[in-house]
């Protein structure tokens, strides 16, 4: 069964979520192509804070919905995180006096100028979608971002509600209290909303792959805690063939498995399956020709000398002589950072140095792809719940400590705010970075979107310490963006596929960390098939796919440029990872 087919009679909403990489924009897009095709009006919008409906689709997207040229029915949107930040911003100090100081309003925009503050107006935008409606369409489709934020998206509904119905007094991270009281209203019915079967649908999707599927079997699980219940299942990128060739037929068997040994609250859903295409997912034709079935594609020659290039090994030595230092990974989610984090780190580790291997990703796969522990190497992550009661702890036994009962019991208030966590993950995260003086440090970051949130985070924070020290903090004060800066102190590691979104969308993380003065260091290109001497019709077809873009990368993108070999069987365990370093 195609996706199309397992819609039938699609609700008003439906979100397609799931670990990064699986799929998600190529499926929304095609399903909302499907349904304007067949005359139905849609919206598509994008929640992804690192947005690529624009690419997919061939068209320039705002904050409006805009038609789709080449698309009778369908128009597109991403929120925009950044406007609806100032629009928010705009709308909070609209509550306060008129008669308020100016050094007071400037405090309190300097207040709403975080990390929290952009996720929760995003946020905004996305209830208004769901409470206000889209009038003139039938359906609205969400392409969300991975997992770990559309998770934390879709709870903050029941989280604001209960915050804003618990807390009547004060102020929160967000600034005056009456900011957050205007919105309550919006957030209830986005809640009810979200929780009616018969205007919502969760779509869920995964690849025939171990890590995705353990993450579409938690999120199936958490949604229906959210009373998220009305979820279906699709398997994208289904690799099958009777091939006698070992590289093909290894790709198969693996696939087969995976599937055959789905969760069971996974297994009970509505389910269909797309398989593996030879084509990028880009371009409205493309997109139509994703349910259809493919023609036999030709085998094609490509030159060896256009796909060779150093690998992992190369890039690890050269860490090594350094002796301490921050290595963070980065990318579009389902890349394998985590494999080339965990990879880093076991190398630098066989080769004599203590190395801390640590996650900023909600989703933490870190553990179960190191699969094992060795000397020398420490393995966790920043769990943002542990890290909020740590927060929260530290700052009732401080700014807390000379507060009366009714003082201590408005700060706790203040603090039972979702934005509390996201404070705490950065207060984490400024730990690691400082830890990285004399050691080596290895983080595998959240996919890019939330990445790009954690260094709002941090780029608010310089802002801030640099104000309250003057203009001039040299020699007082060294901040987390200034470590991040140092090319001596971090190495940033691009990971992609060589496939035209994810190289484009690391392109433009790359972009925005030029943005913010960090230079990345280095690309990894994961999965390449080159090496494997498939003679599969489908997987030469995509090898020559390949050879484009390391022309691209090759062509002005990386300044240096490392190649990781495709496996049938992903790298789990520090045995199979050091074959990798």
């Amino acid at each position: 069964m195609t996706a199309p087919k397992l819609l039938g009679d699609p609700t008003a909403f439906l979100f397609f979520t799931g670990k990064g990489g699986v799929g998600k924009t190529s499926l929304s897009c095609a399903v909302a192509l499907d349904l304007a095709d067949r005359g139905k009006r849609v919206l598509l919008v994008s929640t992804d804070p690192a947005s690529n409906l624009d690419e997919m689709l061939g068209v320039t997207l705002g904050d409006h919905p805009t038609p789709v040229p080449g698309a009778p029915n369908l128009s597109a949107m991403n929120i925009d995180p950044d406007r609806a930040a100032e629009d928010y911003r705009s709308r909070v100090l609209d509550q306060l006096d008129p008669t308020t100081p100016e050094d007071e309003r400037a405090t309190v925009r300097e207040q709403l100028s975080g990390a929290c503050t952009i996720e929760i107006a995003a946020f905004d935008d996305f209830v208004g979608l769901l409470t206000d409606g889209a009038p003139g369409f039938d359906h609205v489709i969400f392409d969300t971002a991975p997992t770990g934020h559309t998770l934390r998206l879709l709870s903050l509904p029941k989280a604001w509600s209960g915050f804003l119905a618990e807390n009547d007094r004060g102020a929160s991270c967000l600034g005056p209290h009456s900011g957050l009281k205007m919105q309550e209203d919006r957030f209830r019915a986005a809640l009810k909303a979200l929780g009616d079967p018969a205007r919502t649908s969760i779509v869920l999707v995964t690849r025939p792959d171990r890590s995705a599927v353990r993450e579409a079997d938690r999120t199936s699980t958490e949604l229906r805690a959210l009373g998220l219940s009305n979820q279906m299942l699709v398997v994208n990128g289904v690799f099958q063939t009777d091939s006698a060739d070992p590289t093909a037929a290894g790709l198969a068997r693996d696939h087969a498995a995976v599937l055959a040994a789905l969760p069971p609250d996974l297994n009970h859903l509505p389910r269909a399956q797309v398989p593996m295409r030879s084509f990028d997912m880009v371009g409205l034709a493309a997109l139509r020709r994703l349910f259809t079935a493919e023609e036999a594609p030709s085998t094609l020659s490509v030159s060896a000398e256009d796909l060779d290039g150093p690998r992992l090994n190369a890039l690890i030595d050269d860490f090594a002589k350094a002796g301490r230092g921050l290595i963070m990974v980065m990318g579009k989610g389902g890349v394998g950072k985590t494999t080339v984090a965990s990879a880093i780190a076991v190398g630098l580790v066989r080769r004599g140095h203590d190395v801390h291997l640590t996650t900023t990703d909600p989703a933490a796969h870190v553990a179960l792809v190191v699969d094992g522990a060795m000397p020398g190497l420490t393995v966790d992550r920043i769990d943002p719940v542990a890290e909020a009661d740590r927060y929260v702890e530290k700052i009732m036994a401080t700014k807390g400590r000379d507060l009366d009962e009714a003082g201590r019991a408005l700060m706790l208030e203040d603090l039972a705010s979702p934005c509390t966590e996201e404070v705490a993950v950065f207060h984490a995260f400024a730990r690691i970075v400082n830890e990285a003086r004399s050691a080596f440090v290895v983080v595998d970051t959240a996919p890019t979107g939330h990445t790009l949130l954690l260094l709002d985070a941090t780029g608010a924070y310089h802002r801030q310490m640099t104000r309250d020290l003057g203009a001039s903090p040299a020699g007082r004060v060294v901040t987390p963006l200034m470590r991040l800066q140092d090319p001596d102190y971090t190495k940033i590691i691009l990971v992609a596929l060589p496939e035209t979104t994810p190289v484009s969308e690391a392109a433009h993380l790359q972009d925005d960390l030029r943005r913010a003065q960090i230079e990345p260091w280095a690309w990894v290109i994961n999965r390449t098939m080159a090496g494997t001497g498939t003679t599969d019709p489908l997987l030469r077809r995509r090898i020559a796919g390949e050879s484009r873009q390391l022309a691209r990368l090759r062509g002005g993108l990386a300044r240096r440029l490392y190649l990781l070999p495709f496996l049938a069987e992903p790298p789990v365990g520090i045995d199979r990872l050091a074959t990798l370093s």
